[in-house]
């Protein structure tokens, strides 16, 4: 679990340390308040230690690694021209700090980058080793319907969508759960699948539909915007991507929700972070 965050001069932020619950963490703000940057930050180190867990060659952390890796990462999710264009804006030179504190002190990192950096980081505190806990980023648009071959064409060109969008659709296709873990999926999906009014399936052609009974299937692109977030958060619990007591980003769970359902998606977020997944959610809504 991530215990605290730490930024110093990262984009709009002079200064901030925050302590996290190992449940629910929730940002409220107005718009340009950096909600979504922390969220992104912390985001994109973890994921980068979970990517590295998966590799065979890296045994463990080093600095010659993930100096780069970092930058990357940071690139890819907020897409500047360079990862310096991240530190915050002043006059002269400046530098920007990151920190991650874990309740499990190996994982501890701490990064630091001048305005001029271009593709790497300065590693000034190395991980022990790697975060085996892959974290789940659900940004404000629903993918579901971009998901046919975007992955491919993502990898395959250079494309201006976040990194984030790649790094979702790759959990959207991932094979549904079996076994004890599906059961417990099920009760969770239960309330959302009554509100969608069907079961979210992914066809062989590689697109997803809405299986209502009694109608058929229904192709996403048809299915109401709001609707299609909730989707693509079943989606998610039955591939459990979302059950492996990792970690979940959802950047405002409540854009293009209709109210009604807002009741709906809290519930399923403190369900989730009630079974071990630490929850950070950004938001304008005081109401959610």
């Amino acid at each position: 679990m991530l215990k605290t965050l730490s930024v110093k001069n990262l984009t709009v932020f002079r200064e901030l340390n925050l302590t996290c619950s190992p449940g629910l963490n929730v940002i409220v703000g107005e718009n340009g308040m950096g909600k979504t940057h922390l969220l992104k930050v912390a985001y994109a180190l973890i994921a980068t230690s979970a990517e590295a867990a998966k590799k065979a060659n890296l045994a463990e952390p080093t600095k010659t690694y993930l100096q780069k890796a970092y930058a990357d990462k940071l690139t890819g999710v907020f897409r500047p021209e360079s990862v310096g264009r991240l530190a915050r804006r002043k006059q002269g030179r400046g530098r920007c700090e990151i920190s991650l504190a874990f309740d499990d002190s190996a994982l501890d990192t701490r990064i630091s980058f001048a305005t001029s950096a271009k593709t790497d980081v300065q590693i000034e505190k190395l991980s022990e080793k790697w975060d085996e806990q892959s974290p789940l980023y659900l940004p404000t648009r629903e993918l579901l319907t971009i998901f046919p071959g975007f992955v491919s064409v993502y990898e395959g060109h250079y494309l201006e969508f976040e990194e984030t969008w790649r790094d979702t659709c790759l959990h959207l296709g991932s094979p549904t759960l079996k076994g004890p873990r599906e059961k417990w999926a099920a009760q969770i999906l239960e309330p959302i699948e009554q509100a969608l009014g069907g079961k979210v399936v992914l066809d062989n052609n590689g697109r997803f539909y809405l299986n209502v009974p009694g109608s058929g299937s229904m192709e996403m692109p048809l299915v109401a915007e709001g609707l299609r977030k909730l989707a693509m958060l079943a989606r998610l619990i039955a591939t459990g991507s979302v059950l492996d007591k990792g970690y979940l980003f959802w950047d405002e769970p409540e854009a293009n929700l209709n109210p009604r359902l807002i009741r709906l998606v809290a519930s399923v977020i403190h369900a989730l972070s009630s079974q071990g997944v630490q929850v950070f959610i950004a938001t304008h809504s005081f109401f959610l």
